[in-house]
């Protein structure tokens, strides 16, 4: 298995240890890595009920087997841990360098446990790994914590690390490589939560191949694929600016803390006019779409932001839940989050949550510390980032997520929390596209559009079939491709959006063969295989933490309240057959009524030694 270091690195940090210990043959060839090796040591080696925020939680940083080659948009990273929103498994996936840079230094992985008694960063190297003393990075920004390590170990460092908020344990914190972020499920919470400020990778470039010529012909192969694709050159001309255009215009642009599927002046925040303030590109490490577009604002009250961004999940979040069409506001919003190291989605769906709740009177100004959260006022909305951040005043209740908030508050205030498993929902109306919303509702992460998008929905993909987005039960197949196609993708670790563009699986397949020397990776049916384990094996670990069908649910203003759009389909729609579907999903997953897998399903792909461990059995 040539392109596997085989190696990973554990750092226990109660104990101050760090040592490089092999990964078994049998997990490389059941979950072929990255998002795979995650589960796997997960749920091998967390005891149910752990507190996430506890030194027992432990936390991955993992790279795929392609990562650091010349096959482009591979070279993803992922954090996995438990997520101390949800209390479930957590996934969340990021981009730059770090992850060529962590294979280059000799490792697929890196588990860190324990916590530390006081601030530490690790820096690793081909050698080893040091535990340093971090406590003049502590209260450090992302960018001056990049730029100090870098001046500390080189320009060939590579750093991850947190930001104020996570030191802060805001429950949403991101892990910040770059102007990249790991955000979703808390995961830099769980570093805060251990004293980690930060990884620091110094490395040079080396990678090692089973068959070097078979895997350069392959990429490119690869390469000219992506080069005659009209979805490629897009995605490289507009990145993911020009999403709102397509989700405003279908309707499924949530707006007011999704009572609305379209924004009225939405018009204002398409992809014209942030390409107006467009300054540069970035991209992830051997990619050459380079989709990231950074903007910068030169008048107006937010003079002088800039952003590597906002991407469509960052410039709705700061936009449509507090009605406002200021796109100057959403690249300082933007910027302020990587700067401090928050989730995007979940900030700004707090704070849509907190400006509905003080349109209802649920709140007024004794509780937001004398700001005004009226409609389209993007001012306080800056204003509560920066107090999140800071755990000062009513942003230390928002940091705690929508679910803890909304019970601090009481009043009614459940009712108007927009989250599932307690994870804040993306920027996709879940009435106007239903395999969206139900791969929200099923997700063992909770409510992540990027666990199983429907890009059959948003975009009109007609793979593996087309289907009628406002459909339900029909389309319980379609929900579990999207599920397991990530995951798929996810051991590579591949780019959500490079799927799309005409050479996965089949030329996935091969170079992961051509890779690591294991043939079988190459099938299409292995892969798939592959994927449906990961995803049973991540039920698991949540049945085995109590979740069960009553958590696989949607907020109840999608089953009880219409949508209401102005000129677009969707007018009147809700979630009807949630049970129903529920039925047809978990017949089809072989998994019980209750949404836990089978003993028949788990020894159909080779997990029937966890049987004993779930409900039930």
């Amino acid at each position: 298995m040539a392109s596997y270091t085989g190696r990973l690195l554990r750092v226990n940090l109660s104990r101050g240890t760090a040592m490089a210990e092999t990964i078994p043959p049998e997990t490389c060839e059941l979950f072929v890595g990255g998002r795979g090796f995650g589960i796997a040591y997960l749920y091998k080696e967390l005891t149910p009920q752990v507190d996430p925020l506890s030194e027992e939680n432990k936390i991955m940083f993992l790279a795929g087997p392609l990562a650091g080659t010349h096959a482009q948009s591979v070279s993803r990273w992922m954090v996995c841990t438990k997520s101390p929103l949800t209390g479930a498994y957590a996934r969340s996936v990021g981009g730059a360098d770090f992850a060529a840079w962590l294979r280059f230094a000799g490792y697929d992985a890196v588990l860190v446990e324990g916590k530390a008694s006081t601030p530490v960063y690790l820096h690793v190297t081909p050698d080893g790994c040091a535990i340093t003393r971090a406590d003049d990075l502590w209260g450090m920004d992302t960018v001056r914590t990049q730029e100090t390590l870098h001046g500390r170990h080189g320009q060939k460092t590579r750093v991850a690390c947190i930001g104020p908020a996570g030191e802060r344990l805001v429950r949403y914190a991101a892990i910040v490589s770059g102007r990249r972020t790991a955000s979703r499920c808390g995961v830099g919470t769980v570093m805060g939560s251990k004293n980690l400020k930060a990884i620091a990778i110094t490395a040079e470039r080396a990678t090692r191949l089973a068959n070097p010529e078979a895997f350069k012909g392959l990429a490119r192969e690869q390469n000219q694929i992506f080069r005659a694709s009209e979805k490629f050159a897009q995605h490289k001309e507009w990145g993911t600016t020009e999403t709102q255009n397509v989700t405003n215009t279908l309707g499924i642009f949530p707006t007011r803390n999704f009572r609305f599927g379209q924004q009225k002046g939405g018009e204002k925040l398409y992809g014209e006019e942030y390409r107006k303030l467009r300054t540069g590109e970035f991209g992830c490490y051997n990619c050459s779409a380079r989709c990231g577009k950074a903007h910068n604002v030169t008048v107006g009250p937010y003079a002088g932001a800039w952003s590597e961004g906002p991407e469509y999940e960052s410039l709705w979040a700061f936009s449509a839940p507090i009605d406002s069409t200021s796109i100057e506001a959403t690249i300082r919003a933007d910027q302020i989050c990587d700067d401090l190291g928050i989730d995007t989605i979940s900030a700004g769906n707090a704070i849509g949550f907190a400006y509905e709740l003080f349109e209802r009177g649920i709140i007024d100004r004794k509780d937001t510390d004398g700001l005004e959260l009226n409609y389209e006022d993007h001012q306080a909305m800056v204003a509560l980032i920066q107090k999140i951040a800071a755990r000062e005043g009513f942003g230390d209740v928002l940091a705690e997520g929508v679910v803890r908030a909304a019970r601090a508050i009481g009043r009614g205030a459940e009712a108007y929390a927009m989250h599932v498993k307690g994870l804040e929902l993306p920027a996709y109306e879940p009435r106007g596209a239903k395999s969206q919303g139900f791969n929200y509702a099923t997700s063992n992460i909770g409510g992540s559009h990027c666990y199983g998008y429907a890009a059959q929905e948003v975009f009109g993909v007609p793979m593996p079939r087309p289907v009628n987005r406002f459909a339900e039960t029909e389309n319980a197949d379609i929900v579990i491709a999207n599920q397991n196609g990530t995951a798929m993708g996810e051991v590579g670790i591949v780019c959500s959006f490079a799927r799309a563009w005409g050479w996965f699986p089949q030329v996935y397949g091969k170079l992961l063969a051509a890779s690591t020397g294991v043939d079988r990776f190459a099938e299409i049916g292995n892969l798939a295989k592959t994927g449906e384990r990961i995803v049973n094996l991540e039920r698991a670990f949540n049945a085995r933490e109590g979740f069960g069908r009553r958590d696989d649910t949607l907020p109840s203003r999608m089953l009880n309240e219409p949508l209401h759009t102005y000129d677009a389909p969707g007018e009147g729609e809700m979630v009807r057959e949630r049970e129903k579907f529920l039925d047809r999903y978990y017949e089809l997953r072989g998994w019980s009524a209750q949404g836990v897998p089978t003993a028949a399903k788990l020894k159909e792909l080779g997990l029937e030694e966890i049987t004993s461990d779930l409900p039930g059995r």
